[in-house]
């Protein structure tokens, strides 16, 4: 995520805040710009940007329940912002309970979407393509003693999350219970789109021979290695090839383990070069360079993985560090081996790829 500033008044701002708690405006995210701007009212809930022109904007729809800061054009046909035209189904709104929930996932799905527009990735409203398009359901468990549970998923397009996973305590026992290193809500997110973006990028472009060579044949029956999995575990040694023990289940869960660890680079790295990071152990022997690294360049804009790794691996090295003083466990508690490094890779060369034939057509488009 990038560093924000108050054009008016120059206070640093978190990307989710409403109003800059210096000079007081009223603060709104422009999904176009992809900037955090400062709003000057005009009439009835209508704004220009300070010192922008005569473009006027009105907030998503979402924002009177304090779950969105984003900006619609006032010729919007829509009443909700970029991200918030995702949703299919929200909690109720009734159950104050539910709406401190979605504040949360809506807090991590709006970091996500921020990425995938960085990214420049296909991005459409099942609303508007069913057939391609992506949406999100934020369901609570059923009251009804048996009812089945609410499970966290991808289907066709559709991303299903339980809204248990914003409650922290509730998460950690998953967390524990499921014996994983790392569950976040944004974690989930970037995930579960992984899923969808398997199915836009690799397999509608005809990409699956590349992806087989590294990941696996996607053909094997799922349901068999999701039960296979949950039985016995995986594989010994399976660090020597996968992120996580979870992404040993089948192909899908490696490319969509290897996707949400893909975004947490990037995202991580634009943080640390925003705010002109870099990392030089003072200890560290003069003729080893490895946990040496400037954050000098935008992790959006790096051509090669080897630029994104070479400064990753330094970075969660010190932030580890960070964490482990603070008296935290690892906030990276990973070990990226070689063959993880090659998949990582795949998947910044599909995302290059992608944005490159996409920048070629709108030059093209009449």
């Amino acid at each position: 995520m990038q560093l924000f500033k108050c054009t008016h008044c120059g206070q640093l701002l978190y990307f989710e805040n409403h109003h800059c708690e210096k000079c007081g405006y009223p603060l709104g995210f422009e999904p176009e710009k992809l900037k955090l701007v400062p709003l000057v009212p005009v009439h009835d809930a209508v704004f220009e940007i300070y010192e922008n022109g005569p473009e006027t904007y009105r907030y998503c729809d979402n924002h009177q329940h304090g779950v969105c800061n984003w900006l619609v054009p006032t010729d919007s046909p829509s009443a909700y912002c970029k991200a918030c035209e995702l949703n299919r189904t929200v909690p109720d709104l009734s159950n104050p309970d539910y709406v401190a929930r979605w504040q949360t996932l809506e807090f991590a799905k709006h970091r996500l979407v921020y990425a995938l527009l960085r990214m420049k990735l296909p991005l459409i409203s099942k609303f508007q393509d069913p057939d391609k398009g992506l949406a999100f359901d934020f369901l609570a468990n059923p009251t009804e003693e048996g009812a089945p549970r609410v499970l966290t998923g991808h289907a066709d397009g559709l991303i299903t999350i339980n809204i248990e996973e914003a409650d922290d305590l509730e998460r950690e026992m998953a967390r524990k219970n499921m014996d994983e290193a790392y569950r976040t809500v944004l974690g989930h997110f970037r995930h579960e789109v992984g899923h969808y973006y398997w199915d836009r990028l690799i397999a509608d472009d005809g990409r699956q021979e590349a992806f087989r060579a590294l990941f696996g044949d996607e053909q094997a029956d799922y349901g068999e290695a999701l039960e296979k999995h949950y039985e016995t575990g995986p594989p010994d040694h399976w660090q020597e090839e996968y992120i996580s023990a979870y992404a040993t289940t089948h192909p899908w869960e490696d490319w969509a383990e290897t996707w949400a660890h893909y975004l947490h680079i990037v995202d991580t790295l634009e943080t640390a070069y925003s705010f002109g990071m870099s990392v030089s152990p003072i200890v560290a022997d003069e003729a080893d360079d490895s946990l040496e690294a400037d954050m000098d360049r935008d992790p959006y804009r790096l051509k090669k993985f080897d630029g994104l790794i070479n400064r990753w691996l330094p970075l969660t090295f010190a932030m580890n560090s960070l964490n482990r003083s603070m008296g935290h466990h690892d906030l990276y508690p990973f070990v990226i081996p070689p063959k993880v490094v090659e998949k990582l890779a795949f998947v910044h060369d599909v995302c290059k790829e992608v944005k490159r034939e996409a920048r070629e057509t709108s030059k093209v488009a009449p």
